[in-house]
């Protein structure tokens, strides 16, 4: 894979560090929900154990996690709070919350398994930023299939969206990358078996896959425009040997890869 001379592995410190964050304020927000208090000792699960921190009654919230009303608190997303209220902030305050022990644990897993390798790949910068703009794509169209006409107060939450970006990422490398991969139907195999398993988690019921969908499409199209590599066979100026035929020299990038690069614009700026 010589393209422009040796490269190294970006140090990956914004994935684990965003689980980390995702575990912190899980945390802090079964400090704000405090069951013992809203609804007595008796009623909270593992009170002996958690204390202040200990869970809703199996009955609101099955998987160990707070109230619906500590989640909107908090900054979970809702539809009626963003359009009515303004409340703008709710598109990226609800990537770091989760509704449950089960659901943060299998997002910060799924994220440490792909985010990771992709940070070191391309670097902080480029998948913090997808990371965001993904979970942000999740959040709107969650938002925009929300039923307004629902009496109870609809919340949202989760990095599920930002994680589907990834795998939306991850397929776009593979596509635009193709040179580069060595196994690549092994590669895009795995990866859509991955991509399908989750997406059909996502029809369970009390799961938003607006979010999942919303995510992945945005990450695919982000993934075509910030993930783009040197073809394979790519010499960069400095490492051009002395003597070697200019006109034998093969561009940066291919001409897929360019055409991909301005369609995604294209339909991003649209949507």
């Amino acid at each position: 894979m010589a393209y422009g001379g040796p490269s190294r592995p970006w140090c990956s410190w914004f994935m684990p560090l965003s689980c980390v964050a995702c575990i912190a304020v899980f945390v802090y927000t079964m400090y704000v929900n405090n069951c013992p208090k809203n609804l007595g000792e008796d009623r909270c699960v593992f009170h002996d154990h958690l204390g202040r921190f200990s869970f809703q009654p199996r009955s609101e919230n099955s998987l160990f996690g707070p109230s619906t009303a500590t989640l909107k608190k908090l900054g979970g997303l809702s539809r009626n709070l963003v359009v009515y209220d303004g409340e703008i902030y709710r598109f990226f305050s609800c990537m770091w919350l989760h509704a449950n022990v089960i659901h943060l644990l299998t997002n910060s897993l799924a994220i440490l398994f792909i985010g990771v390798k992709l940070e070191e790949d391309f670097g902080f910068l480029r998948i913090g930023l997808l990371y965001v703009l993904s979970g942000f794509g999740g959040g709107l169209l969650s938002c925009l299939h929300q039923d307004e006409s629902q009496q109870t107060l609809q919340i949202s939450v989760g990095a599920s969206g930002a994680l589907f970006g990834l795998l939306g990422a991850s397929l776009s490398d593979i596509i635009t990358n193709w040179t580069l991969y060595t196994n690549k139907c092994v590669s895009i195999t795995m990866l859509i078996l991955v991509i399908g398993v989750n997406m059909a988690i996502g029809f369970m019921p009390g799961i938003d896959n607006m979010a999942h969908i919303g995510g992945f499409v945005a990450g695919i199209l982000l993934g075509f425009i910030l993930l783009l590599r040197p073809q394979y066979g790519y010499v960069s100026g400095p490492y051009i040997a002395p003597g070697y035929e200019l006109n034998h020299k093969k561009p940066k990038y291919q001409c897929h890869q360019k055409l991909l690069w301005v369609i995604s614009v294209v339909v991003l700026f649209v949507w």
